[in-house]
């Protein structure tokens, strides 16, 4: 696990924050090239605690196929702690005494697992340790014996050989004849090499880097790739010429670098994507270069890399400023194409009201607390641990639900806006400068309501576009995903492109919500001219959820039928229909928790069956 301190420009002992992310070198790789469409697996361990699960979950939401992972009882997690200080220096340290990955075994390596691959990864830190260099053999002369491709990534780390100390994690390289020696006993297994100029240097025990080259092709057939930094990368299938011009090459991209931490394991990530394929050298060493290339412009190593689409478009597009983070157009493409979870069905129950509970008869802030809570398990019971369920709720009145909800599976949106607002205000809870949202879990979707229409006037739009601007901006600050919801109708009269209209001046304002929460239409016009206005501007989006104004259910089941037509509306977003009457008559004292549990839920699961019935029958019409 990395922890990345959040400020940069300062030295790690005054590191204020950091930011969890997974890491190490074989995570990485698996991570890149999931990213980049290829079936990844990775073979290590973790600690059998809240890290370790945090490291297996985040896998598995990247892709990683995890059955190789070995939860260790004895051990902890692997940590490191890092810093960016300038474009030179990047102080990190190893907390890696005796922790889970180092636990592996030879009997951890599984011979049916390895072979259900088709290339076996290594890299250089696990050949330090004799038991998981056994392990790694292992592996390899599994891989060998059936054929498979092997690769080396080298990744020398002298202070995990044990040849520099604690406080030197960022040094990449100290002379050792005995790290030498022991790379050399294990080059033959590979037929891809992989590292710095340095890394070479302490595989082939020289410090000119063509001579080191040669050593390491005497004892290896290998494809040879050395990354050169700035220079680019060359491979060299056989003999090794005199002059790196002699090699192949791919083209390089001048950009800025900003973290040079994990950006061999970007690169890496590229190239296997490349050479799996069966690419030419300076196609797959394009791949590699631009893959790092990211990773050095980026804070984090896994979160840096690009999905394959993030990387056709960069190809296509080109370098528009060298600081990529900063590309708001790449960063958009980055963002929605590395969003985790399958969302493609959202059925979700909206308690998230504030102002209609309170007006309620026999309402204390106390009774809807408990009142949302019951709301909660009447939703968890219809989910029953299935996927494509969902909850709206409050942090004013349902913090306590809210709170629970975070770990069952549900899709959870939380509101923003000030009940009933116009222009629209923010809840006051989230401080002036939106401090709080760095508070919430990173499940948590951002809502924001606001009732806006065409018509209105130029002060009123500008307020509008200005304030869900600056909650956008916050929520993508924070890594939380962005829903906004807009309702017209209560402000004006609407026809069909009212809605389209609004979406399409958002979207001109730089505002790219991963959600839409909108009215249940009534023509299928009005569905057709906001989903163009949708994948016009962004083909990535979450999609679409419908609302239902506290309508009746044979209301609800028309609209869905209509809306089910749109495969960009995910499912819907359901409110009084579900808890109005549940509510008024618990809150009097007429019905007890469990009756308001099943009567919510009873109506919860009716709407889900209909949204069902609408998108199957949409499907078989368009069949």
């Amino acid at each position: 696990m990395d922890l990345y301190g959040a400020q940069v420009g300062g030295r790690l002992e005054d590191m204020g924050s950091f930011d969890k992310y997974i890491g190490g070198s074989p995570t990485n790789i698996a991570c890149g090239t999931a990213r980049l469409g290829l079936k990844s697996a990775v073979i290590t361990g973790v600690g059998d605690e809240h890290m370790g699960r945090f490291i297996v979950e985040q896998l598995q939401r990247e892709g990683v196929n995890t059955d190789g992972v070995k939860t260790d009882p004895d051990r902890l997690s692997a940590l490191v702690l890092l810093g960016i200080r300038d474009q030179e220096q990047f102080p990190l340290i190893f907390y890696r005494e005796n922790c889970a990955d180092m636990g592996l075994t030879v009997d951890d390596i599984d011979p049916d697992f390895i072979r259900s691959a088709r290339s076996v990864v290594a890299t250089g830190t696990h050949l330090s340790h004799p038991q998981v260099e056994a392990a790694t053999i292992k592996a390899l002369e599994i891989a060998r014996k059936a054929g498979m491709q092997t690769a080396l990534d080298i990744d020398y780390r002298p202070n995990l050989w044990g040849v520099a100390g604690h406080g030197e994690g960022e040094s990449r390289f100290v002379e050792s004849k005995a790290v030498t020696a022991k790379l050399q006993s294990t080059l033959h297994l590979f037929d891809l090499i992989v590292g710095t100029e340095e890394e070479f240097h302490i595989a082939g025990g020289s410090t000119d880097t063509i001579k080191a080259l040669r050593a390491v092709r005497a004892v290896s057939k290998a494809t040879l790739v050395c990354k050169r930094g700035a220079a680019g990368a060359v491979a060299f299938t056989g003999d090794v010429p005199d002059s790196f011009d002699d090699g192949e090459a791919g083209p390089g991209f001048p950009i800025e670098v900003f973290n040079v931490l994990g950006a061999g394991d970007g690169f890496m990530s590229g190239l296997l994507k490349g050479w799996l394929d069966g690419e030419d050298w300076p196609t797959t060493l394009k791949y590699a270069n631009a893959c790092g290339a990211f990773a050095v412009s980026r804070h984090g190593c896994t979160p840096a890399y690009p999905s394959w689409e993030e990387l056709q478009f960069f190809f296509d597009r080109g370098i528009t400023r060298p600081d990529l983070r900063n590309d708001a157009e790449l960063e958009q493409v980055h963002w929605a194409t590395n969003r985790h979870g399958d969302w493609s069905s959202v059925k979700t129950f909206a308690f998230d009201h504030r102002l209609q509970l309170e007006e309620m008869d026999g309402y204390t802030l106390e009774k809807g607390a408990a009142f949302k809570e019951l709301c909660l398990r009447a939703a968890l019971k219809v989910q029953d641990g299935q996927p494509g369920f969902g909850i709206l709720c409050d942090n004013r009145i349902g913090r306590s639900a809210l709170h629970k909800a975070t770990g069952t599976g549900l899709w959870i949106g939380r509101p923003t806006e000030l009940p009933g607002s116009r222009p629209i205000e923010f809840e006051p809870e989230l401080g002036d400068d939106l401090g709080q949202l760095r508070e919430w879990a990173r499940e948590n979707v951002v809502k924001l309501l606001v009732f806006v229409h065409p018509d209105d006037d130029a002060q009123t739009k500008a307020k509008h576009i200005t304030r869900v601007k600056r909650m956008f901006t916050a929520a993508r600050r924070n890594g939380l995903e962005f829903l906004l919801e807009i309702i017209p109708s209560k402000v004006g009269p609407v026809d069909d492109m009212t809605s389209a209209t609004l979406i399409q001046s958002f979207y001109d304002a730089g505002v790219f919500p991963d959600w839409w929460k909108l009215e249940p239409f009534k023509t299928e016009a009005a569905w057709v001219n906001v989903v163009t206005a949708i994948e016009r501007n962004d083909r990535h989006t979450r999609g679409i959820v419908v609302l239902g104004l506290d309508a009746p259910e044979e209301e609800l089941a028309a609209s869905f039928a209509l809306a089910a037509k749109q495969s960009l509306v995910k499912g819907f977003a359901v409110g009084r229909t579900i808890f109005g009457h549940a509510a008024r008559n618990w809150l009097a004292g007429n019905i007890t928790d469990g009756e308001a549990v099943d009567e919510m839920a009873g109506n919860y699961a009716r709407l889900c069956n209909i949204w069902d019935r609408a998108r199957k029958d949409a499907l078989e019409e368009v069949a």
